[in-house]
């Protein structure tokens, strides 16, 4: 239980950096806004068209009588809508940390800095890093997909859908988010997808700590843009003590952790 509060702990340390650092705080506000600008036009578009595609998808019930035609429809609309929704949340912080790459690398670099004096380098060029970090983060996607859908199932079941379940999913989120803003730090640390997840698994109570405030936080609109910078700077601290904790970064099942055998060994701070 220890952890919880020094996974909280590390949230509110990056938010007092990036508060203590304005300047970097409005760098990594840039691809938030970018996202959000992109997320809100979509689902923009998809409210006005979403009548004309449920139309289209339903021939069939041209000939129904009124009202039921329209309130099927009405209903799948409602329902394409919010599907929409949902997959831009569970999307959001994948694509802004895409999008954002070289500004929280740069983010992640100077709180290193700022803790050691120097910040190691993966020594991948950007495209690579690009490549990298895209990959990853389709792999978590398909995972936090797979578990909504179980979790989805699972909540029809009475009582324990409505209590157990939501909060298995915001446990499931938290998690995830932890290591999604980790993998930040951790990449350019050399350390691969597999070998984080089995650190992060090994300090479970850490990253839900750290990811759980945070998935609450952004059920708020809006919260997610100014909570990023904060987060990233957060997660890199977090990221940082996670290493010294294992100086050879070993992780369960001894995964490798060189993203590019061709590459120098990252600079140790």
């Amino acid at each position: 239980m220890r952890d919880l509060g020094t996974g909280f702990g590390y949230l509110m340390k990056g938010q007092r950096w990036v508060g203590r650092h304005g300047r970097w705080f409005g760098f990594g506000l840039l691809p938030g806004l970018v996202a959000l600008g992109l997320y809100v036009g979509a689902l923009v578009g998809l409210g006005y068209g979403a009548d004309d595609l449920t139309a289209w998808a339903t021939p069939f019930a041209d000939d129904w009588s009124s009202p039921w035609s329209g309130l099927f429809r009405g209903f799948l609309t409602a329902l394409l809508f919010a599907l929409g929704l949902f997959l831009a949340v569970i999307t959001f912080t994948a694509v802004t940390l895409l999008i954002g790459q070289p500004f929280y690398e740069s983010l992640s670099e100077q709180v290193d800095i700022g803790e050691g004096g120097t910040a190691p380098e993966s020594g991948l060029p950007l495209w690579r890093e690009l490549w990298v970090s895209a990959r990853d983060s389709l792999r978590i996607l398909v995972r936090v997909v797979c578990y909504g859908i179980v979790l989805f199932a699972l909540g029809f079941i009475p009582v324990v859908g409505q209590t157990v379940v939501p909060v298995i999913g915001f446990c499931v989120s938290g998690f995830f988010l932890a290591h999604e803003l980790t993998a930040v730090a951790l990449q350019r640390r050399r350390i691969d997808q597999k070998a984080r997840l089995a650190m992060l698994r090994q300090r479970r109570m850490l990253a839900l700590g750290f990811g759980v405030p945070l998935v609450l936080a952004f059920l708020v609109p809006l919260v997610a843009v100014f909570l990023m910078p904060g987060a990233v700077a957060g997660a890199t601290l977090m990221a940082r003590d996670l290493v010294d904790d294992d100086p050879d970064a070993t992780p369960v099942g001894g995964a490798a952790l060189t993203l590019d055998k061709g590459a120098p060994p990252p600079t140790r701070p």
